[in-house]
């Protein structure tokens, strides 16, 4: 057992994080790439940059939508993406490998909030599951994996915290750790392939959407011709 936790905390984990960083890395590249497309076929090329960003800040920190359209599920949403971003780069126990694996350490959260985080995001990633669950509007406009990611995300996370907080014998400890690290490198893997993607993506998402209203030159007279109404009054 401790081989493989070995392996899955040295090469699984180097592997994973490659996969998630160049896929990332790819998809960011292609929206960069059409979205220059776009803007170089487009006829009008005005854009309302000032607009875009303020639309794309109000993604990124969502507070007064927090207190306006499903005050509670927003304000959960929100308390659990904090954790699910803050415990995995903030907790002492990872940033210990970091330094052991490249030298690198940074500030660490206290144990009391790491834990205090741990359990919110657990609790909010259930919460949301049983919401999606439980309306009528998020469930006709849900796929599979909007049911299996919230649980996906919490694994490691009751896993590392059992691991952090119970006493457990060695071969038990053992397995509920690599159930932290598989479950860990898993989503790390993931991430390029599915809608979790739009972390990578909210600075362009905005501008995107802008392009994407921005026909190309001359395509309102094809359109126009298209239907015979080419020099009618509008």
């Amino acid at each position: 057992m401790q081989e493989l936790l070995d392996f899955a905390r040295g090469p699984l984990f180097r592997l994973s994080f490659i996969i998630m960083i160049l896929g990332l890395i790819r998809i960011f590249i292609l929206d960069v790439y059409n979205a220059i497309k776009a803007y170089k076929r487009a006829g009008d090329k005005r854009l309302a940059w000032g607009d875009a960003i303020i639309k794309t800040l109000r993604w990124i920190f969502p507070i007064r939508s927090a207190f306006t359209r499903r005050p509670i599920y927003s304000v959960v949403s929100i308390l659990f993406h904090i954790g699910l971003i803050l415990v995995p780069i903030f907790l002492l126990a990872h940033i210990q490998l970091w330094k052991s694996g490249i030298g690198i350490s940074w500030w660490s959260l206290p144990n009391n909030w790491a834990d205090m985080l741990t359990l919110m995001t657990i609790a909010g990633a259930l919460a949301l599951f049983l919401g999606r669950i439980g309306n009528k509007g998020a469930r006709m406009l849900s796929r599979k994996q909007d049911y299996l990611w919230p649980l996906l995300l919490i694994l490691p996370f009751i896993s590392g915290y059992f691991c952090a907080n119970t006493v457990l014998s060695p071969q038990a400890y053992q397995f509920t750790m690599l159930i932290h690290v598989l479950s860990g490198e898993l989503i790390l893997s993931l991430l390029p392939f599915t809608k979790i993607a739009h972390c990578v993506l909210v600075p362009l998402s905005q501008f995107i959407i802008a392009l994407a209203w921005k026909f190309p030159a001359h395509v309102d007279d094809e359109i126009c011709a298209s239907l015979n109404k080419k020099g009618a009054p509008v």
